[in-house]
């Protein structure tokens, strides 16, 4: 492709993101180039590199722009900032085969606003400098106070690709060697005994070590919370948010295959999408369960588990490094729904677990109404359980990666995803 076509399939990716609101980008993407098959890697990791660029500045060049933002001018504005001067950017919108349309005058005058200038503005208000919904920026700042800053632009920097070691299948250092066998450099996670990290966006799904099930794509954060269950063989383990069972798997590896464990969800799609995973990865002590309404499956378990992990739905803002497009498309309704549902999923799982197991509570939130105060609530409506210190719970040896009750990791002091875990304990 041309720079032209790859800058108009640019703006064709942006407008099919901006005209599917409520579905990832991501998905979005993987359904454009799927009906684009002509468009070769190369090119797609180009357009999709530059759309990239363009969701996570939309909220400053929307400002720079002053005009309601529209695909093509947000990625002529974003040429401009990699230095384009405004005759180059007009000459890529020629109108010419395969290339965008002429920019009209409306469009060139917005655009000479931004020309010679970096995208930050001290005239910003803070949440679109920061690059967040107006509505949130005051429950982030009475979470990161000072470090609100290099929080936010952490988690606005594109995010390492983390991959978790089977060592169901493999060693770390064996699957070190099988990916470099690949031509992928990968290094060892700095938190994770099992994890390995590559720099960049790669393809790795279609490479021999991850179609042997020796890894699986998981970032560090998430594989520390699958450890926070501490399963150990011979358990008898609930994960009771399974999803496609990414969680599922790190939980078979640490018990060694050995024992009993229940992926359960409310998506039959999701379920379905776990066994392909979990058969590659060489898990044969998992089975599945769909979650329904007048399901009697959890009374029929009640206290039957040694852990129960829930991985709750949640705004997903521990995320927005992997999903800039989330921090667009977020609402405040969407929060204050999460909230009652994330308390009855609690109380739910609670049932499952016997007198002395432990129920472990986590999100990819950075945000405490869905965490520290979710987990304040619970202990309130249970006095069965209690919470166990971070430094006890934690499973991998020598101190925790932060201070406090419950695990609580961010991009900028961690290098993981935001993630949140606390571990409660049944002791009645």
């Amino acid at each position: 492709m041309t720079p032209a076509a790859r800058l108009a399939a640019a703006i064709d990716l942006l407008a099919a993101i901006e005209a599917a609101p409520r579905r990832p980008a991501d998905a979005v993407a993987t359904e454009f180039f799927r009906t684009r098959r002509f468009i070769g890697s190369g090119d797609r990791r180009a357009v999709g590199e530059r759309v990239w660029r363009v969701l996570r500045a939309w909220r400053r060049l929307s400002w720079w722009l002053d005009v309601a933002a529209s695909p093509r001018l947000m990625a002529a504005g974003s040429l401009l900032l990699e230095g384009w001067t405004l005759d180059g950017v007009g000459q890529a919108f020629s109108g010419g085969r395969f290339a965008p349309p002429i920019l009209s005058g409306s469009e060139a005058a917005a655009l000479r606003r931004l020309d010679g200038h970096t995208l930050d503005h001290p005239g910003m208000p803070d949440a679109v400098r920061l690059e967040v919904p107006d509505w949130i920026l005051p429950a982030l700042q009475a979470r990161f106070g000072g470090a609100l800053a290099a929080e936010m632009a952490a988690l606005g920097a594109p995010a390492p690709l983390d991959l978790r070691v089977n060592l169901l299948k493999t060693t770390r250092d064996e699957a070190r060697a099988a990916l470099a066998a690949e031509g992928l450099e990968a290094a060892d996670t700095p938190l994770s005994p099992w994890g390995l990290r590559i720099e960049g966006r790669r393809q790795v799904t279609a490479g021999a070590a991850f179609q042997a099930g020796l890894i699986e794509i998981q970032d560090e954060g998430s594989q520390l919370v699958a450890a926070m269950a501490d399963a150990r063989p011979g358990m008898r383990v609930c994960d009771y948010c399974a999803g496609a069972a990414g969680k599922t798997l790190a939980l078979a590896m640490s018990m060694a295959n050995r024992g009993q464990i229940t992926a359960c969800d409310v998506s039959h799609a999701r379920l379905e999408a776990a066994i392909r995973r979990l058969r590659r990865a060489g898990v044969h002590n998992a089975e599945r369960h769909l979650l329904e309404s007048g399901d009697k499956w959890g009374k029929r378990h009640a206290g039957a588990f040694d852990r129960v992990l829930v991985d709750a739905p949640c705004t997903g803002t521990g995320t927005w490094r992997r999903n800039p497009d989330a921090r667009l498309r977020l609402a405040e309704d969407d929060l204050r729904e999460l909230l009652p549902k994330q308390a009855a999923i609690l109380d739910a799982a609670a049932r499952l677990v016997r007198i002395g197991g432990r129920l472990v509570y986590a999100t990819c939130s950075v945000l405490p109404d869905e965490n520290e105060a979710q987990v304040t609530d619970f202990l309130a409506r249970q006095p069965g359980f209690a919470l166990v210190p971070l430094p006890v719970a934690w499973p991998l040896g020598g101190a925790p990666p932060c201070a406090g009750e419950m695990l609580s990791l961010t991009p900028a002091q961690h290098g993981t995803d935001g993630f949140f875990a606390a571990v409660l304990e049944r002791r009645a």
